[in-house]
């Protein structure tokens, strides 16, 4: 049977994956107050039994305020904890590594779920103030964020710790912070929506300093053999916006901060980019991160052949590639894959019939 790097495994800390295929975090909206159910114990559960290294649950609110939308997960509670817990054990229970993505929405919370459109919740419909590093709304038609004072991000800061502990409890092994797609750490990361004169606005270092202060205090608290990663968008895709330069120095940073992996991902804080979306079009970023801050990266974005996710890995263009829209089309792509690239793994032996 074949070789392949993406079927080989990777070792970050101590914590071994099986392969190099990790489930991207994808919003479900199906939550309520926050609580994961039948619904993410299927969909994750069953990336688990399609045998992906590695399995992300969405992005999931570090306060009930910080949900994208009503149907968000959350992670605030011990009720929520004890709820994720089987999903985590299940996951595990069939050879992939539990991870979740912790988040904050900012000026983009309180929104309707995707398939109603996404667009901001009227206070009818049971919408809730949002808040940002400047009271600049996402876009027209948005509400204008309320402005964070420095004591209420510090109390952020806080409410990230506590979520990873209970991310602790529940038995995951990654965490990825979400400093990506126009959400709160990224709003504070780019001068287009930073536009605060103290120190947490205008230079870049002061810009970073509340993501960095996230990290630190989640590294602190994130046991040392378990793996931490963030997740960026390497641009804003906007003239004299959040760029690859700058994503560069944050992961120099980030890295110094006890963080193992950046995932690259691009966009989301500027409603009018024009992002030239093609196949692998994010690649790019994730190797010019990997190789000018000398940290492990992932890839994500219109990865959707086995042979196309080996010529990336092959090239240490990244180190995992995040496999996002094509694994809501197949849950068992892993599986699919091995067997077009000749590849000798185990299928589920629930399964077996379909390989005799």
């Amino acid at each position: 049977m074949n070789q392949t790097r993406l079927f080989s495994p990777i070792k970050i800390r101590s914590l071994e994956l099986k392969n190099r295929i990790a489930v991207s975090p994808m919003c479900m909206y199906s939550a309520e107050e926050g609580m994961p159910n039948a619904w993410h114990m299927v969909h994750l559960g069953s990336r688990a039994v399609g045998g992906a290294g590695l399995i992300v649950a969405e992005a999931t609110g570090v306060r009930p305020e910080g949900r994208i939308s009503l149907g968000c997960l959350g992670l605030w509670n011990d009720e929520q904890m004890k709820a994720f817990k089987p999903i985590v054990q299940f996951i595990k229970d069939h050879g992939s590594v539990a991870g979740i993505q912790l988040a904050h929405a900012g000026r983009k919370a309180s929104s309707h779920v995707a398939w109603k459109g996404g667009k901001p919740l009227s206070a009818e419909e049971g919408a809730w103030p949002t808040v940002g590093p400047s009271t600049l709304p996402f876009n027209e038609g948005w509400p204008t964020p309320l402005e964070l004072t420095a004591p209420e991000i510090q109390g952020l800061v806080g409410a990230f710790v506590h979520s990873a502990e209970l991310a602790l409890k529940a038995g995951f092994e990654v965490i990825e912070l979400h400093m990506a797609h126009g959400y709160l750490m990224h709003e504070f990361l780019s001068p287009l929506s930073n536009h605060r004169k103290d120190s947490y606005g205008g230079s870049l270092e002061n810009r970073m300093r509340f993501p960095l202060e996230v990290a630190k205090a989640v590294r602190k608290v994130w046991p040392e053999d378990r793996p931490l990663f963030a997740r960026i968008s390497a641009t804003d895709w906007v003239e004299n916006g959040w760029d690859l330069e700058q994503s560069i120095s944050l992961a120099k940073e980030l890295k110094k901060a006890g963080v193992d992996l950046i995932d690259c991902s691009t966009g989301g804080n500027m409603p009018h980019a024009k992002i030239p979306v093609g196949a692998g079009y994010q690649v790019p970023f994730a190797e010019a991160v990997r190789n000018e801050a000398e940290i492990k990266t992932g890839a994500v974005g219109l990865i959707t052949d086995p042979q196309q996710a080996e010529e990336i890995l092959v090239s240490d263009k990244a180190d995992i590639i995040f496999i996002a829209r094509e694994m809501l089309r197949d849950p068992y792509w892993p599986l699919h894959a091995a067997k077009k690239m000749g590849v000798n793994v185990t299928w589920p032996i629930q399964y077996g019939r379909v390989n005799s």
